[in-house]
């Protein structure tokens, strides 16, 4: 049930930055100062768009949706105070194509945030995921 592991390794840089991923896959670099590299919670933030965008491609693809544009903006709201987690994310999903409609685009979200996407069920059970849809 739980032999399909993932691993990331992270090396110590400077400050508060660090540069990883997976054992012989591309190198990035995060920066708990944003300076060097995005954030953890911006690359966290960035993974759950990442996530749910390609469900969505692949539920749009099995639709027989032309998918031509699709743009995803990841807002995150965090506790004021310690531990300083994210307590609600709202996704701004722009999408446009051929044969796309309002209750695809709906069908192929709602089945990404509620069922596929591991990096938002992942996510503390208590988080508000919300979302906005703007169809070119």
């Amino acid at each position: 049930m739980f032999a399909n592991l993932r691993f990331a390794e992270l090396t110590w840089t400077e400050g508060m930055a660090f540069t990883g991923g997976a054992p012989d896959g591309p190198v990035m670099t995060l920066d708990g100062d944003g300076i060097l590299g995005p954030s953890p919670v911006v690359t966290l933030l960035a993974a759950a768009g990442a996530c749910t965008g390609s469900d969505i491609v692949l539920i749009l693809n099995k639709m027989k949706v032309g998918l031509a544009d699709f743009h995803i903006d990841v807002r995150g709201t965090r506790r004021e105070e310690d531990p300083r987690r994210l307590v609600a994310l709202h996704f701004v999903f722009r999408l446009g194509g051929r044969d796309l409609d309002e209750a695809k685009a709906r069908r192929a979200i709602d089945l990404s945030l509620e069922k596929y996407c591991s990096v938002v069920l992942s996510l503390a059970p208590d988080i508000t995921v919300s979302y906005d849809l703007l169809l070119a």
